[in-house]
Parts: structure tokens; C-alpha cells; sequence
């Protein structure tokens, strides 16, 4: 079939764009590469300088740079105001007995010898009558068996039984006596009535305190110390002593160690440490829970850096430290660490510049940016 003169094929008008497309492509690959370049983006980057920017992840966050310092190595327990040994006592009553009569409440003060509790003494006071007499009644036999003895009209023996009985007689004269004494308790030390359980006409014995009363003036510092920190710790060591649980409490001063226990505790199993403050920041009070930086160790030439530039990895620690404005990740020793700041044993130098605060949101060779303070 012929077609009409001067009407072409639909495949020519297909061939002429596929030509014509691919004569602009070669052109514009020519002109990159005449120029070594890719066309610049609007903003005058390049599409190439714009893939390296994104590869590198950009963060703002805090440095400061690792120092060579002093550095105290301590052990932080926590304890309690206890009263010292010497200058507390808990008083009981001689025998049962009832009570009669109460003297102070708590928190009064006494002076050494003050009345504190008063029993009834009606049982003191006939034992000891009973105890007077069976002594003048043992006097008379252990003097007449002697005499009998020397005489030969009575054995030896007997008279020898007859001076034993007599021993224990003036015995137990002395222990009516001294519960004769106690039938009213007197405060042994001055101080501050701590605890009073005594109930007006109420039964007690021995067994039962019913007054305490303790030295306010004269108080030690208890610490519950690991033993394997306690080995670490010394008498004469500096301690800082901070109220509460928290070494960020309130301070209550420095002081020094005393005495440091030989026997692990059985329900605790740590050892105590005892301390004293020579000039507490406020009145201490019996019971209150303190928490104590103990002393161990000073090293003159640490390098320090703060705390927030540590981060934990695994059963190890890295820091990022910044060269060239990038953060480089590197593992690093710890020694000693305090609520703000650490010592570095191996790792870094004086002089490199860590980052601190954001360290966590840091990536390994991540750009550091330092944001603005806003201060000139």
C-alpha cells in the first residue's frame, strides 16, 4: 500500500526526540567535565561538598579541658551520731520493785548526782535489816567456834565453817546495801536526759532500763565501712562530714579518725569507723544519720577531669576528647572519683579538652560545636 506524497511514518517523529534527547545529555555531561565540577547547588555548595557535610553529624556541647591537680583518694560511708564510750549511761532498777516517784522527762538536763527515778524502798530497806542481822548473828557463831576450837571442845572444822559463814554474810549485807542506795537512781554523768520509760506505780527489774542519759558535748561519728575500704583507713585520717545521705547535705564539718574496728559486724558485715568533730557546724544529735568522706590517699599530680565526661562502656570507660573539633572517643582509667569530678590514671593528659556535659549524645568523630552563652 502507498502512502501520499509528503506525509511521513509516526517512527520518524520517534526517532528524531530520542536524538535530540540524548544530544542535550552528551552536551551537559561535556560541560561537566570540561569544568571538573558538578553544577553548584543555590545555596553555593556543590552536590559533592553537601554528601561530606551530612556524613559528619554535628553536636553542640560542653568541654573543659583535664587539669593536673591534688587529688584525694576517699572512701564515702555512710553512719550515725553515737554517743562515746564513757559518757553515756542506762540506769535499771536494784531488784523488782515498783515506781514511785519520776524525777525528769527527756530532754531535760541533769547535772552529775540529780534524783532521776524514785522506787518504792520498803523491800530494799528490810532486806538490808535482814541482812544486819544474820551478819551480828554470823559475828557471834564464827567467835564463839573459834574460841571452842582453841579450847579443843569443838573440831576445826567447824570452826572454819563457822568463819565461811560469816564472809558471806557481810557479802550479802553489802549487796542490800548498795540496792538500799539504788532504790532512788541518781544521774552518774551530766548530760541530757536521752530516754525515759519509767511509768509512775509501774512494775520493773534489772533487766529493764528505764532512764538514759548521755554527754551531748562528748559525741562520736560511727561509719559502717566495707572491710576491704576499711583496710584503707588509718586512725588520724581527715574526714568530711555532711549531714544526711548525700554528700551534697549539709556540711557539718571536718574532723579526724579515732578508731577503726577488728570485727566485721554479723548482720552488717561491714566494720565500724569511728570519728570525731572537734567543731561540729551545729549541735549533733544522737541517732542522726551523717554520710562521711574518709581519707585515704593524696596524690599531688592527678589529672583530673569532671565527672560528666565519663562515660561507661561495658565493664570499661571512654571519654570523647576534642582534636581539630572533632570528638574522638578513647578509653581511659579510673581511679578515684568524687560527686563532681575524677582522676584519670591512664588515658589523657594535662591539657586535653573533653567533652562534659552532652557527652552522652556523642558520636565517634561527631563535629563539636560549643553552644552560646549568651555572655560577652
Amino acid at each position: 500500500m502507498t502512502r501520499p506524497r509528503g506525509v511521513r511514518a509516526p517512527g520518524a517523529f520517534v526517532v528524531l526526540l530520542v536524538a535530540t534527547a540524548c544530544g542535550h545529555a552528551t552536551a551537559a555531561a561535556g560541560a561537566s567535565d570540561a569544568g571538573g565540577k558538578a553544577p553548584a547547588t543555590a545555596g553555593g555548595e556543590t552536590g559533592g561538598d553537601r554528601a561530606g557535610s551530612d556524613s559528619v553529624p554535628v553536636v553542640g556541647a560542653q568541654t573543659a579541658a583535664a587539669v593536673e591537680q591534688p587529688f584525694t583518694v576517699s572512701v564515702t560511708a555512710l553512719g550515725t551520731v553515737t554517743t562515746r564510750p564513757g559518757r553515756y549511761a542506762e540506769l535499771s532498777a536494784p531488784a523488782p520493785t515498783r515506781v514511785t516517784r519520776i524525777f525528769v522527762a527527756p530532754g531535760d538536763a541533769v547535772a552529775a548526782g540529780a534524783p532521776l527515778v524514785e522506787f518504792d524502798r520498803a523491800p530494799f530497806d528490810a532486806a538490808a535489816a535482814s541482812a544486819t542481822a544474820s551478819l551480828t548473828n554470823a559475828e557471834h557463831q564464827a567467835d564463839r567456834a573459834r574460841r571452842l576450837a582453841d579450847a579443843g571442845i569443838l573440831a576445826r572444822k567447824e570452826a572454819d565453817q563457822a568463819a565461811v559463814d560469816l564472809a558471806q554474810a557481810r557479802s550479802t549485807l553489802v549487796a542490800a546495801e548498795r540496792a538500799q542506795s539504788q532504790a532512788t537512781l541518781h544521774a552518774p554523768i551530766a548530760g541530757v536526759v536521752t530516754r525515759m520509760t519509767a511509768i509512775l506505780g509501774a512494775s520493773v527489774d534489772a533487766s529493764q532500763p528505764v532512764v538514759a542519759v548521755a554527754d551531748p558535748t562528748a559525741l562520736d561519728l560511727a561509719f559502717a565501712v566495707a572491710p576491704s575500704d576499711g583496710a584503707l583507713v588509718r586512725p588520724g585520717a581527715a574526714v568530711s562530714v555532711s549531714g544526711g545521705q548525700s554528700t551534697h547535705g549539709e556540711a557539718l564539718g571536718d574532723g579526724v579518725v579515732t578508731s577503726v574496728g577488728a570485727a566485721v559486724d554479723s548482720v552488717s558485715r561491714a566494720i565500724t569507723v569511728r570519728a570525731r568533730l572537734a567543731h561540729p557546724a551545729r549541735t549533733l544529735r544522737i541517732g542522726e544519720t551523717i554520710i562521711g568522706r574518709i581519707a585515704i590517699a593524696v596524690h599531688p599530680r592527678a589529672v583530673v577531669v569532671p565527672i560528666a565526661a565519663l562515660i561507661p562502656e561495658g565493664d570499661s570507660t571512654k571519654v570523647f576528647v576534642v582534636q581539630h573539633g572533632l570528638a574522638i572517643g578513647r578509653a581511659v582509667d579510673v581511679g578515684g572519683r568524687t560527686e563532681t569530678v575524677a582522676e584519670i590514671t591512664r588515658g589523657l593528659a594535662a591539657g586535653d579538652v573533653v567533652v562534659t556535659d552532652g557527652a552522652y549524645g556523642v558520636e565517634d568523630s561527631a563535629r563539636i560545636v560549643v553552644p552560646a552563652t549568651g555572655k560577652p
